[in-house]
């Protein structure tokens, strides 16, 4: 069997063997962050959930819809919480649609370490963008991932296609 990885997660993964069982979630950390900070990769708030830019991400655009509430396990979110993330998703989705013009999405949560969650105590969904033909040689060959578009920049589109869409509903 052929494998392909993606190395480039690994220095995410990394970053979390030395966490100590008291330190605080960064996804609870980021519960209360501002969208307008800078250091912050978080491009909307709702109830809650909220979603953040992937700091490693598949690809431009990655994001991530995550409860407020610290959650291990899929079965304690509630219905609320379920039918909410839903439509931030569906929300997200459309600013993704707007600022990117993907071809596709790949939406889901990897439940548990085995699974290939990075940050399992803390439940959360990823949405990534898809193009076709957006896999190339660089990672079939080169086990390098190509990101082409800053973090801060996509911030900046999402933010202000979160806001056209929120202002149009109402």
């Amino acid at each position: 069997m052929e494998r392909l990885w993606s190395p480039w997660r690994s220095q995410y993964i990394e970053s979390f063997k030395d966490k100590k069982q008291d330190e605080t979630c960064i996804f609870c950390d980021a519960v209360n962050e501002k969208i307008e900070d800078e250091r912050s990769l978080k491009v909307y708030n709702a109830d809650v959930c909220f979603v953040m830019l992937n700091l490693y991400p598949y690809n431009s655009g990655h994001l991530m819809v995550i409860p407020n509430r610290h959650l291990s396990s899929f079965d304690n979110l509630t219905e609320e919480e379920m039918n909410r993330i839903m439509q931030v998703t569906q929300l997200s989705m459309k600013a993704l649609d707007l600022v990117m013009k993907p071809h596709g999405f790949n939406f889901g949560a990897n439940l548990g370490k085995a699974a290939g969650a990075g940050i399992d105590e803390h439940i959360h969904f990823h949405i990534v963008p898809r193009w076709n033909g957006d896999t190339n040689f660089f990672p079939v060959l080169g086990d390098v991932k190509v990101i082409s578009q800053d973090l801060l920049q996509t911030k900046s589109n999402l933010i202000e296609a979160y806001s056209k869409l929120t202002t149009n509903s109402k």
